[in-house]
């Protein structure tokens, strides 16, 4: 195994690696004032974002929860890697060749590069088997449902060949030992070894939202297989199944752009709602819709309270579609996102509806979609007779549960009103039930997740200093100004003016922390690592500060160089002059002490200092 990755390869990664390009493939980003781009926090639960990417650093910074890093930090955090794993795995994305300390170059690469390797040579495998004769019966299941070889192509449809373990053998021959595609989920192990866990079934690529196959989804279509109709990967290093959904990598573009997204029950579903023009569609991957994947819809949708998206859900009208929509609905009001449910025609899915009505049929769907919130009363209400007061009363009963949980103070009144209507009833009583119901504690559950407000918070804990937390004074906020400028801008501001900043007395003690770690580095201003040796002089309780200012918007477009240089200047030198003119006041008051007494030589210097300090102040108005 090779040694250390090489210092100088890491900061060469770190430096050509866009931040905004991978921190965007994760979190939908959107300009945030000056040079900074903003969105929803992938670390904690979040309705407003906080979350702050600043390109031209090459650092986040998440003013809810605390974390702060860079690219490298970014991949480890949000996908559990190793340095070494993430390092490797951005070198391979701008295709750099690393060294490592011991002065070979790369050759063996981590776990995680080895397993999305395997994966994408799998993928391709399938879809050129797609093609040949023995494929078939694949060829009839897509034919059949409208899925010509250029929708199987665009999608990855593949074909896994009815054979003990003639992808094992194409993968060995390739360099991948057994140990290594049992950690891809490729393989699995027998009594007579290791053979290939898709076999004679049709296989769809899933992937993650930069595009790489993590792993795949499979259907049953010969009639001597004895397994599920799905089989999916299993849970491995790369593939989590309540993290991923099918089709995202496809649909994340329009669905930031159109803050809609359509989920729906399979991987034909989502075919036929792309091909459609429903380009927002995705599915789960053999798991129920649950929290984990909300927080990477909601990111991906740029899901804040002010937002207003939508996310509509579609069920087929069995048994097992109905259990899906009650689980959807203990989870809608995780979204900020208006919440609708799309019924197909006849109850067809998706599919079935694009084959046998059109692509117009399946868009209609979507758009004649339903409130969730009305979905799931007027399913409520179905279940009972009323026509019959008896069967009113239950369906009063029945509904007020799911009245009683909406949260907004103006929606929840109106479905007040619909569900007296529905039912012929005066509207006092069904006022009177519904706020029995909100008043009543909520009935356990072992089976439904807690709500927000019952969830164990998710976030980091606060660091112990923050921004938010000193005094809003106008001289803590002087100094806090032109401390952001010389963290964001030093070139702009020049080493002289920043050099005399250094050298003032600040009325916040925390912000001098500051002020002298920015004083130890004046030999190395600004360039490559700049906001990390800051942040290595200053306590750890402080180096939140230091991120802080770093993320702080800027006055000024950074497009706008001369005037942000101007603006940069002019708030440094405010600092200094107001440093200047309490030694102006400090000489006025030694001169008036002194003028009674016979010390001329005294007198003299105190005038010429005085003198002095008003040169200093003009100098600096010409800044």
């Amino acid at each position: 195994m090779p040694g250390r990755i090489r210092r100088s390869d890491v900061d060469e990664v770190r430096s050509r690696t866009d931040i905004a390009a991978v921190v965007g493939e994760q979190v939908a980003l959107k300009p945030a004032g000056v040079g900074s781009l903003k969105g929803l926090c992938p670390f904690h639960d979040e309705r407003s974002p906080s979350f702050t990417v600043r390109p031209a650093v090459g650092r986040y910074h998440c003013f809810g929860c605390g974390v702060d890093g860079d690219v490298i930090s970014f991949l480890m955090e949000l996908d559990h890697l190793s340095f070494t794993d993430a390092v490797e795995s951005l070198a391979a994305r701008i295709n750099f060749t690393l060294t490592y300390e011991d002065g070979q170059p790369q050759q063996d690469t981590s776990n995680r590069v080895r397993l999305l390797e395997a994966n994408r040579l799998a993928a391709e495998y399938f879809t050129a088997q797609l093609r040949t004769p023995a494929a078939a019966p694949g060829q009839q299941f897509l034919t059949e449902r409208g899925f010509d070889e250029a929708a199987a192509a665009h999608f990855g449809v593949g074909w896994a060949p009815k054979s003990w373990d003639a992808l094992t053998k194409h993968l060995k021959g390739r360099g991948f030992q057994e140990a290594e595609l049992s950690a891809a989920g490729l393989v699995s192990s027998g009594d007579r070894g290791v053979y290939d866990r898709f076999r004679g079934r049709l296989v769809w690529p899933i992937r993650d939202l930069t595009g790489a196959v993590v792993g795949f989804g499979a259907r049953r279509l010969l009639e001597d297989d004895q397994g599920p109709k799905y089989l999916n990967t299993p849970e491995t290093a790369i593939y989590h199944k309540s993290q991923v959904l099918y089709g995202l990598d496809l649909a994340k573009r329009d669905i930031s752009r159109e803050h809609r997204v359509v989920v729906v029950e399979g991987y034909t579903d989502v075919m036929a709602c792309h091909l459609a023009g429903v380009t927002t569609a995705v599915a789960t991957c053999g798991t129920a819709f649950g929290a984990d994947h909300i927080k990477v819809l909601r990111r991906v949708l740029g899901d804040e309270a002010s937002a207003n998206g939508e996310v509509v859900f579609t069920f087929d009208p069995d048994a097992a579609g109905q259990k899906a929509a009650v689980r959807a609905f203990a989870e809608e009001q995780r979204f900020s996102a208006r919440t609708f449910v799309a019924v197909g025609a006849d109850g067809l899915d998706p599919s079935d509806l694009r084959t046998q009505r059109g692509d117009a049929a399946v868009r209609a769907m979507v758009e004649a979609k339903h409130p969730m919130f009305e979905y799931m009363i007027r399913r409520v209400l179905d279940m009972h007779d009323l026509d019959a007061v008896e069967g009113q009363v239950a369906a009063l009963e029945a509904a007020v549960p799911i009245v009683a949980t909406i949260r907004d103070d103006n929606v929840r009144p109106a479905y007040v009103r619909l569900l007296a209507r529905w039912l012929a009833m005066d509207l006092p009583t069904v006022e009177r039930a519904v706020r029995r119901g909100r008043n009543r504690p909520a009935r356990a559950d072992p089976d439904r997740r807690p709500s927000r407000e019952q969830e164990a918070p998710t976030r980091p804990p606060r660091p112990p200093a923050s921004l938010r937390s000193l005094p809003d004074d106008p001289a803590t906020r002087l100094e806090r100004e032109a401390l952001m400028m010389i963290v964001q801008v030093p070139h702009l501001v020049g080493g002289d003016l920043i050099r005399r900043s250094t050298e003032v007395g600040f009325h916040n003690a925390t912000l001098a922390v500051v002020r002298d770690a920015i004083g130890s580095q004046l030999a190395q201003l600004g360039g490559a690592g700049w906001l990390e040796r800051l942040t290595a002089e200053v306590p750890e309780p402080i180096a939140p500060i230091v991120q802080e200012l770093a993320f702080l918007p800027l006055p000024v477009r950074a497009s706008q160089e001369e005037q942000l240089a101007r603006t940069a200047k002019a708030t440094v030198a405010s600092l200094v002059d107001r440093h200047l003119l309490r030694q102006k006041a400090d000489l006025v008051r030694q001169l008036q002490r002194t003028e009674g007494a016979a010390d001329a030589e005294r007198l003299r210097e105190l005038r010429q200092r005085l003198v002095g300090v008003e040169a200093d102040r003009r100098t600096l108005r010409g800044v």
